[in-house]
Protein backbone atom coordinates (compact mmCIF):
# COMPACT_ATOMS: atom_id res chain seq x y z
CA UNK A 1 0.00 0.00 0.00
CA UNK A 2 1.30 3.27 -1.18
CA UNK A 3 2.07 6.30 2.03
CA UNK A 4 0.29 8.75 -0.24
CA UNK A 5 -2.63 6.65 -0.28
CA UNK A 6 -2.34 5.96 3.06
CA UNK A 7 -1.82 9.51 4.20
CA UNK A 8 -4.48 11.38 1.87
CA UNK A 9 -6.91 8.80 -0.15
CA UNK A 10 -9.01 11.03 -1.22
CA UNK A 11 -6.98 13.76 -1.81
CA UNK A 12 -6.97 15.45 -5.50
CA UNK A 13 -3.47 17.22 -6.52
CA UNK A 14 -5.23 18.92 -9.10
CA UNK A 15 -7.17 21.09 -6.76
CA UNK A 16 -8.74 24.21 -7.49
CA UNK A 17 -6.12 26.66 -5.44
CA UNK A 18 -8.99 27.84 -3.35
CA UNK A 19 -9.30 26.00 0.16
CA UNK A 20 -11.77 22.74 -0.30
CA UNK A 21 -14.04 22.66 2.35
CA UNK A 22 -14.79 18.75 1.86
CA UNK A 23 -11.33 17.96 2.44
CA UNK A 24 -10.49 18.73 5.95
CA UNK A 25 -9.52 15.40 6.91
CA UNK A 26 -5.88 15.84 7.05
CA UNK A 27 -5.31 19.37 8.17
CA UNK A 28 -7.93 19.37 10.88
CA UNK A 29 -5.55 15.96 12.24
CA UNK A 30 -2.45 17.46 11.85
CA UNK A 31 -3.88 20.64 13.65
CA UNK A 32 -5.34 18.83 16.57
CA UNK A 33 -2.11 16.74 16.76
CA UNK A 34 0.15 19.77 16.98
CA UNK A 35 -1.97 21.09 19.48
CA UNK A 36 -2.03 18.05 21.53
CA UNK A 37 2.10 17.86 21.63
CA UNK A 38 1.39 21.05 22.64
CA UNK A 39 -0.34 21.10 25.61
CA UNK A 40 1.57 17.79 26.90
CA UNK A 41 4.87 18.77 26.12
CA UNK A 42 4.18 21.82 29.02
CA UNK A 43 2.31 19.52 31.25
CA UNK A 44 5.44 17.40 31.20
CA UNK A 45 8.25 20.14 31.28
CA UNK A 46 6.71 21.95 34.47
CA UNK A 47 6.45 18.41 36.18
CA UNK A 48 10.03 18.03 35.50
CA UNK A 49 10.81 21.50 36.64
CA UNK A 50 8.92 20.91 39.41
CA UNK A 51 7.04 24.04 39.07
CA UNK A 52 3.04 22.16 38.97
CA UNK A 53 2.04 24.25 41.62
CA UNK A 54 2.97 27.99 39.73
CA UNK A 55 1.61 26.46 36.33
CA UNK A 56 -1.51 24.60 37.32
CA UNK A 57 -3.52 24.63 34.30
CA UNK A 58 -0.83 23.55 32.77
CA UNK A 59 0.21 20.36 34.11
CA UNK A 60 -3.17 19.76 35.88
CA UNK A 61 -6.27 21.25 33.61
CA UNK A 62 -4.93 21.46 29.83
CA UNK A 63 -4.09 17.84 29.60
CA UNK A 64 -7.61 16.76 30.36
CA UNK A 65 -8.66 17.51 26.89
CA UNK A 66 -5.92 15.73 25.12
CA UNK A 67 -7.41 12.46 24.73
CA UNK A 68 -10.49 13.99 23.01
CA UNK A 69 -8.14 15.81 20.75
CA UNK A 70 -5.92 13.21 19.54
CA UNK A 71 -8.82 10.73 19.13
CA UNK A 72 -10.71 13.46 17.09
CA UNK A 73 -7.63 13.59 15.16
CA UNK A 74 -7.06 10.25 14.63
CA UNK A 75 -11.11 9.68 13.43
CA UNK A 76 -10.39 12.32 10.74
CA UNK A 77 -7.35 10.62 9.50
CA UNK A 78 -9.15 7.57 9.39
CA UNK A 79 -12.05 8.98 7.45
CA UNK A 80 -9.67 10.29 5.22
CA UNK A 81 -8.37 7.01 4.02
CA UNK A 82 -9.15 5.23 1.24
CA UNK A 83 -8.33 1.66 2.55
CA UNK A 84 -10.14 1.87 5.99
CA UNK A 85 -9.93 -1.70 6.64
CA UNK A 86 -6.36 -1.85 6.56
CA UNK A 87 -5.54 0.68 8.75
CA UNK A 88 -3.91 -1.63 11.11
CA UNK A 89 -1.21 -3.05 8.68
CA UNK A 90 0.78 -0.06 10.28
CA UNK A 91 1.10 -1.74 13.63
CA UNK A 92 2.62 -5.05 12.30
CA UNK A 93 5.86 -3.38 11.18
CA UNK A 94 8.25 -0.31 11.60
CA UNK A 95 9.73 1.33 8.79
CA UNK A 96 12.14 3.64 9.78
CA UNK A 97 12.68 5.24 6.69
CA UNK A 98 8.58 5.90 6.73
CA UNK A 99 7.03 8.75 8.26
CA UNK A 100 3.25 7.19 8.51
CA UNK A 101 5.34 4.31 10.44
CA UNK A 102 6.64 6.77 12.77
CA UNK A 103 3.59 8.77 13.34
CA UNK A 104 1.47 5.52 13.97
CA UNK A 105 3.96 3.91 16.75
CA UNK A 106 4.24 7.69 18.61
CA UNK A 107 0.63 8.23 18.84
CA UNK A 108 0.48 4.03 19.26
CA UNK A 109 2.49 5.47 22.83
CA UNK A 110 1.02 9.32 23.01
CA UNK A 111 -2.36 8.55 23.08
CA UNK A 112 -2.48 5.95 26.12
CA UNK A 113 -0.22 8.66 27.76
CA UNK A 114 -2.76 11.29 27.53
CA UNK A 115 -5.10 9.07 28.88
CA UNK A 116 -2.89 8.98 32.03
CA UNK A 117 -2.42 12.47 32.24
CA UNK A 118 -6.39 13.11 32.18
CA UNK A 119 -6.72 10.22 34.40
CA UNK A 120 -4.67 11.28 37.09
CA UNK A 121 -6.01 15.27 37.24
CA UNK A 122 -10.01 14.46 36.66
CA UNK A 123 -10.42 15.27 40.25
CA UNK A 124 -9.55 18.87 39.19
CA UNK A 125 -13.26 19.01 37.47
CA UNK A 126 -14.86 16.03 39.86
CA UNK A 127 -13.76 16.43 43.12
CA UNK A 128 -15.23 13.55 44.67
CA UNK A 129 -14.35 11.05 42.00
CA UNK A 130 -13.05 7.73 43.10
CA UNK A 131 -11.99 4.96 40.85
CA UNK A 132 -14.30 2.14 42.17
CA UNK A 133 -11.82 -0.32 40.80
CA UNK A 134 -8.72 -2.04 42.84
CA UNK A 135 -6.26 -2.07 39.93
CA UNK A 136 -7.22 1.50 38.75
CA UNK A 137 -5.90 2.63 42.19
CA UNK A 138 -3.10 1.33 42.31
CA UNK A 139 -2.11 1.90 38.64
CA UNK A 140 -2.95 5.53 39.74
CA UNK A 141 -0.78 5.14 42.80
CA UNK A 142 2.25 3.69 40.24
CA UNK A 143 1.63 6.92 38.26
CA UNK A 144 2.27 9.25 40.57
CA UNK A 145 5.17 7.49 41.87
CA UNK A 146 6.76 7.35 38.64
CA UNK A 147 5.18 11.11 37.38
CA UNK A 148 8.89 11.81 36.84
CA UNK A 149 9.79 9.18 34.46
CA UNK A 150 6.63 9.25 32.86
CA UNK A 151 6.84 13.32 32.22
CA UNK A 152 10.15 12.32 30.29
CA UNK A 153 8.71 9.93 28.15
CA UNK A 154 5.82 12.19 27.35
CA UNK A 155 8.35 15.43 26.65
CA UNK A 156 9.81 13.18 24.53
CA UNK A 157 6.92 11.68 22.15
CA UNK A 158 5.70 15.07 22.02
CA UNK A 159 8.17 16.36 20.64
CA UNK A 160 8.09 13.74 17.99
CA UNK A 161 4.64 14.08 17.55
CA UNK A 162 4.78 18.34 16.66
CA UNK A 163 7.94 17.20 14.58
CA UNK A 164 6.09 14.53 12.95
CA UNK A 165 3.03 16.73 11.81
CA UNK A 166 5.36 18.06 9.52
CA UNK A 167 7.37 15.81 8.12
CA UNK A 168 4.23 14.02 6.72
CA UNK A 169 4.29 16.74 4.51
CA UNK A 170 8.24 17.07 3.98
CA UNK A 171 8.99 13.39 2.83
CA UNK A 172 6.79 13.76 -0.31
CA UNK A 173 9.05 14.58 -2.73
CA UNK A 174 6.97 14.58 -5.60
CA UNK A 175 5.79 17.98 -4.06
CA UNK A 176 8.01 20.81 -4.05
CA UNK A 177 6.13 23.13 -1.78
CA UNK A 178 6.32 20.16 0.68
CA UNK A 179 9.34 18.83 0.62
CA UNK A 180 11.36 20.91 2.88
CA UNK A 181 13.04 20.45 6.29
CA UNK A 182 11.68 23.49 7.12
CA UNK A 183 8.28 21.88 7.82
CA UNK A 184 9.02 19.87 10.75
CA UNK A 185 10.44 22.42 12.83
CA UNK A 186 7.75 24.56 11.77
CA UNK A 187 5.03 22.73 12.61
CA UNK A 188 6.75 21.57 15.92
CA UNK A 189 6.85 25.31 16.94
CA UNK A 190 2.84 25.65 15.88
CA UNK A 191 2.28 23.30 17.91
CA UNK A 192 3.69 24.16 20.60
CA UNK A 193 2.35 28.05 20.51
CA UNK A 194 -1.18 26.52 20.00
CA UNK A 195 -0.53 24.68 23.05
CA UNK A 196 0.50 27.81 25.18
CA UNK A 197 -2.54 29.36 23.66
CA UNK A 198 -4.89 26.83 24.82
CA UNK A 199 -3.40 27.16 28.58
CA UNK A 200 -3.92 30.84 28.37
CA UNK A 201 -7.40 30.25 27.39
CA UNK A 202 -8.39 27.72 29.95
CA UNK A 203 -5.99 29.93 32.81
CA UNK A 204 -7.18 31.94 35.56
CA UNK A 205 -4.29 32.70 37.28
CA UNK A 206 -2.73 35.91 35.98
CA UNK A 207 0.83 34.77 36.70
CA UNK A 208 0.64 31.39 35.06
CA UNK A 209 -1.09 33.85 31.74
CA UNK A 210 1.29 36.28 31.78
CA UNK A 211 4.00 33.77 31.76
CA UNK A 212 2.53 31.80 28.56
CA UNK A 213 2.23 35.37 26.86
CA UNK A 214 6.23 35.11 27.07
CA UNK A 215 6.32 32.02 26.12
CA UNK A 216 4.13 32.37 22.85
CA UNK A 217 5.78 35.47 21.86
CA UNK A 218 8.90 33.41 21.63
CA UNK A 219 7.41 30.90 19.68
CA UNK A 220 5.84 33.24 17.36
CA UNK A 221 9.13 35.02 17.06
CA UNK A 222 10.68 31.42 16.11
CA UNK A 223 7.33 30.70 13.48
CA UNK A 224 8.17 33.87 11.47
CA UNK A 225 11.60 32.87 11.37
CA UNK A 226 11.38 29.53 10.11
CA UNK A 227 8.55 31.07 7.82
CA UNK A 228 11.25 33.38 6.26
CA UNK A 229 14.00 30.78 5.91
CA UNK A 230 11.61 28.59 4.67
CA UNK A 231 10.82 31.08 1.75
CA UNK A 232 14.25 32.45 1.04
CA UNK A 233 15.30 28.94 1.06
CA UNK A 234 12.99 28.03 -2.35
CA UNK A 235 13.82 31.47 -3.75
CA UNK A 236 17.38 30.27 -3.96
CA UNK A 237 17.00 26.69 -5.12
CA UNK A 238 15.65 25.47 -8.21
CA UNK A 239 12.72 26.83 -10.72
CA UNK A 240 10.20 24.24 -9.37
CA UNK A 241 10.65 25.36 -5.75
CA UNK A 242 10.50 29.06 -6.84
CA UNK A 243 6.93 28.18 -8.28
CA UNK A 244 6.17 26.80 -5.36
CA UNK A 245 7.10 30.07 -3.52
CA UNK A 246 5.23 31.87 -6.10
CA UNK A 247 1.99 30.10 -4.87
CA UNK A 248 2.46 32.93 -1.59
CA UNK A 249 4.22 35.78 -3.70
CA UNK A 250 1.64 37.22 -6.10
CA UNK A 251 0.00 33.91 -6.39
CA UNK A 252 -3.66 32.27 -5.31
CA UNK A 253 -2.65 31.84 -2.15
CA UNK A 254 -0.85 34.88 -0.96
CA UNK A 255 -4.28 36.58 0.70
CA UNK A 256 -4.99 33.62 2.89
CA UNK A 257 -1.75 32.94 3.94
CA UNK A 258 0.18 36.23 4.45
CA UNK A 259 -3.88 37.71 6.21
CA UNK A 260 -4.36 34.41 8.09
CA UNK A 261 -1.71 32.85 9.14
CA UNK A 262 1.54 35.60 9.38
CA UNK A 263 -1.04 38.36 10.03
CA UNK A 264 -4.13 37.77 12.32
CA UNK A 265 -2.55 34.45 13.30
CA UNK A 266 0.99 35.70 14.50
CA UNK A 267 1.48 39.45 14.25
CA UNK A 268 -1.64 40.56 15.70
CA UNK A 269 -1.72 38.49 18.58
CA UNK A 270 2.02 39.16 19.01
CA UNK A 271 1.31 42.49 19.61
CA UNK A 272 -1.70 42.10 21.50
CA UNK A 273 0.48 39.76 23.76
CA UNK A 274 3.34 42.46 23.86
CA UNK A 275 0.33 44.96 24.99
CA UNK A 276 -0.81 43.07 27.27
CA UNK A 277 2.50 42.34 29.24
CA UNK A 278 2.73 46.20 29.36
CA UNK A 279 -0.15 45.79 31.70
CA UNK A 280 -2.83 47.32 29.01
CA UNK A 281 -6.11 45.43 29.46
CA UNK A 282 -6.16 43.20 26.29
CA UNK A 283 -8.85 40.09 26.72
CA UNK A 284 -6.90 37.25 27.16
CA UNK A 285 -9.28 34.81 24.93
CA UNK A 286 -8.59 37.60 21.75
CA UNK A 287 -5.01 36.75 21.04
CA UNK A 288 -5.09 33.19 21.82
CA UNK A 289 -8.26 32.55 19.98
CA UNK A 290 -5.88 34.17 17.20
CA UNK A 291 -3.02 32.02 17.35
CA UNK A 292 -5.14 28.71 17.35
CA UNK A 293 -7.03 29.76 14.42
CA UNK A 294 -3.68 30.93 12.44
CA UNK A 295 -2.52 27.29 13.54
CA UNK A 296 -5.42 25.85 11.93
CA UNK A 297 -5.17 27.93 8.83
CA UNK A 298 -1.86 27.24 8.19
CA UNK A 299 -2.47 23.82 7.88
CA UNK A 300 -4.91 23.87 5.33
CA UNK A 301 -2.94 26.24 3.43
CA UNK A 302 -0.10 24.50 3.09
CA UNK A 303 -1.92 21.12 2.60
CA UNK A 304 -3.72 22.45 -0.48
CA UNK A 305 -0.93 24.51 -1.85
CA UNK A 306 1.10 22.10 -1.44
CA UNK A 307 -1.23 19.96 -3.50
CA UNK A 308 -1.06 22.42 -6.59
CA UNK A 309 2.93 22.76 -6.77
CA UNK A 310 4.60 20.31 -8.96
CA UNK A 311 7.47 19.69 -11.10
CA UNK A 312 7.81 21.48 -14.21
CA UNK A 313 7.59 18.50 -17.28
Amino acid sequence: MKEEIIISGRMNPKIDPVLNIWHWEIPLYLFLGGLAAGILFFAALYIILKKEDEFPTAVKKAPLITPFLLIIGLIALLLDLNHKPYFWQLYTTIKIQSPMSWGAWTLMVVTPLSFIWAALNIKEIFPTWDWNISFLKQFEIWCRKNILPIAWITITFSVILGIYTGILFSAFNARPLWNTSILGPLFLTSGLSTGAAAIMLMSKNHIERKAFARIDLLLIAIELFLITHMFMGFMASTQVQIEAARLFLGGPYTASFWVFVVGLGLVVPAFLEVLELSRRKIPVIVPATLVLFGGIMMRFILAYAGQASRWLY
